[in-house]
């Protein structure tokens, strides 16, 4: 499964979304991000009962071309940059062209020319999160783009991850930790690649950074809006991933933990009252026209990429939680795309009932003209486990000659008899 040691450094990173990230699944991560000058954002206080309205403050711009200010930002800067070298060639990194060039024209269109300054790496990790470094890398990782339902969603995501950076947030942490540990003890922990066992450690030199996540909230919805996107966008994040956890807990018979962040995003607000805060922020903002949502675009950019998020969010084991995911993106309608989704889900589970429930949804994904090639292979895949061979053998047959270039084609040409 892919997710278990994406990168490194993720903890240097101020991170946006953990919340659906298991302790033991936060894995190190690679992570590089650019230091900037720090920005006089007011900071919300947050109550998930009366949450306070922040007035907004223009950030200064950040410039194309930043250089460490001092012996800490040096330091820093420096370890940041190898990590980037070493995660430019990592096999996790996705270089789908149409979604790397998509997303980074989102990114502009959200923060506009100071994009310039940033790299911004897709990882392929099954899991929701996105995280800032201090030289001007940011990483979103894949589970990502099934949990945000359009591109406004996104938008929220990368603007909150550019607060960041512009607050320089990885700095002050830097500091803040080197007061607790001997700065060679300190740099030589964020060396370990997949080292899980100091991550505890590690974790606990990071407890405050509540405020900053609050803060990087509230400019991060005024940036959206000033985009001209809906500002509500970040707030409806969270309740997605709010009903994403209950899912997850219904399905197993467990009480959720929606607003039990553990581990290294303890600091980070509880879903619940970040929920109401972001509500708050987005409607004190009134918007610029009308805004928008882009969903249509966002769908058309992750269409080459679909197969495999959803091979990947399978692979979690997490029924629950994906049968949740699968329906709130069919909010509205039950595309090709979706019905194969919902098939491949079924299908992995595995039980009689489910693959009989596997075939019909894999039916319904090859009426589409849209349909993935891949709902072929599924539906042979579910014919042949519930015995119906022949039908099977031919799903799979039409499958090939749909993608001769398969890279399970001798798999399925033996299973097809062929």
């Amino acid at each position: 499964m892919i997710a278990r040691r994406a990168v490194t450094l993720a903890v240097m990173a101020t991170t946006l979304c953990a919340a659906t990230v298991p302790p033991q699944a936060a894995a190190s991560t690679p992570q590089v991000a650019a230091s900037t000058p720090q920005v006089a954002a007011p900071t919300p206080q947050t109550s998930a009962t009366q949450p306070d309205i922040i007035v907004s403050v223009e950030p200064q711009p950040v410039p194309a071309v930043y250089v460490p200010q001092d012996k800490d930002e040096r330091g820093l800067w420096m370890q940041m940059e190898e990590e980037e070298r070493k995660l430019k060639t990592s096999n996790f990194v996705m270089r789908e062209a149409q979604l790397n060039d998509y997303v980074h024209r989102v990114f502009c269109k959200t923060v506009g020319p100071e994009c310039a300054s940033i790299r911004i790496y897709l990882m392929r990790t099954a899991y929701f999160n996105a995280n800032m470094a201090p030289n001007g890398a940011m990483q979103i990782w894949s589970g990502l783009f099934l949990r945000t339902r359009d591109e406004a969603q996104l938008a929220a995501v990368l603007a909150h991850e550019f607060a960041h950076y512009k607050e320089r947030h990885s700095l002050m942490l830097f500091r803040q930790a080197k007061a607790k540990a001997a700065s060679a003890t300190f740099l030589a922990m964020f060396g370990l690649v997949g080292a899980l066992f100091a991550l505890g450690e590690i974790s606990a030199l990071f407890r405050f950074s509540r405020e900053m996540e609050a803060r990087a909230d509230a400019l991060s919805v005024e940036m959206i809006a000033k985009a001209g996107y809906d500002p509500m966008a970040a707030s409806r994040i969270w309740e997605q991933i709010g009903a994403e956890a209950d899912a997850t807990a219904a399905a197993r018979n467990t009480k959720s933990r929606k607003d039990k962040n553990g581990g290294m995003f303890a600091s980070h607000p509880p879903t619940t009252e970040r929920l109401a805060t972001l509500k708050a922020l987005a409607a004190s903002i009134k918007p610029m026209g009308t805004p928008r949502l882009n969903r249509d675009e966002y769908r058309a950019a992750l269409a080459p990429m679909w197969a495999s998020l959803i091979d990947d969010q399978v692979k979690l084991n997490d029924f629950g939680a994906t049968e949740y995911l699968i329906g709130f993106l069919a909010v509205d309608g039950w595309t090709p795309s979706l019905n194969y989704a919902r098939g491949e889900l079924y299908r992995a589970r595995g039980r009689p009932e489910d693959l009989t429930a596997a075939a019909g949804f894999y039916r319904q994904a090859t009426q589409g003209a849209d349909a993935p090639v891949e709902a072929w292979r599924g539906l042979g895949l579910s014919l042949l486990r519930t015995g119906a061979q022949a039908e099977g053998q031919a799903a799979l047959k039409d499958y090939l000659s749909r993608r001769p270039d398969a890279s399970d084609k001798t798999m399925i040409a033996m299973l097809a008899g062929v």
